[in-house]
């Protein structure tokens, strides 16, 4: 039986293939969306080339997205990814590049994992600052070189990161423990 070899047809794999020669790297098509996977020791560098170069030109960025891979029915590179998704105004293009995280330590609580760091790319992309939070705050991802990296929709000492898909659906309890505050408490 033979295998149908499928090639990918996006330019920008060309380009960053031939740039970065001794890295390697993952790439994958899906309804006309390109998305190229990187190792996250690579990212902040390639991400910066797909900015810059003039081949390239990717100069919005349009949305940093957490995605949380437990029990997925395919194999994947690892539990957790951070998407960059890419705009190009120039040639109207779309990009996509992805970066997948393994956790080393249990994902049940709100630990400090080593295996959960990215570089940040405030630095290229300043209006990546609050996605990158929200990203922090519901998987527990952080971002190095971040110039604010906290919680930016639950308050700083809330005991878990809830889209990670352990998370109990109906919480941990939290919201039994709310102080509730009416007009005569206020």
């Amino acid at each position: 039986m033979s295998q149908t070899h499928v090639t990918l047809d996006h330019p920008m794999f060309k380009v960053v293939k031939e740039a970065f020669p001794s890295k390697r790297f993952r790439a994958t098509e899906f309804r006309g969306q390109s998305t190229l996977i990187v190792a996250p020791a690579d990212l902040h560098e390639v991400l910066k080339f797909l900015r810059d170069d003039e081949r390239c030109k990717y100069n919005f960025l349009s949305d940093v997205a957490g995605v949380d891979y437990l029990n997925y029915p395919t194999r994947t590179l690892g539990r957790f990814a951070v998407v960059y998704n890419l705009q190009s105004f120039s040639r109207d293009d779309r990009f996509f590049v992805k970066v997948f995280l393994d956790p080393t330590l249990p994902t049940d609580g709100i630990l400090n994992d080593p295996g959960l760091y990215v570089d940040s790319v405030c630095d290229l992309w300043p209006g990546a600052e609050w996605p990158e939070r929200e990203v922090f705050d519901m998987f527990g991802i952080r971002f190095r070189n971040h110039p604010d990296l906290r919680r930016i929709l639950l308050w700083e000492d809330y005991p878990a990161h809830p889209l990670r898909k352990d998370y109990p659906v109906r919480g941990r309890g939290e919201r039994e423990a709310y102080e509730v505050v009416d007009r005569t408490s206020a």
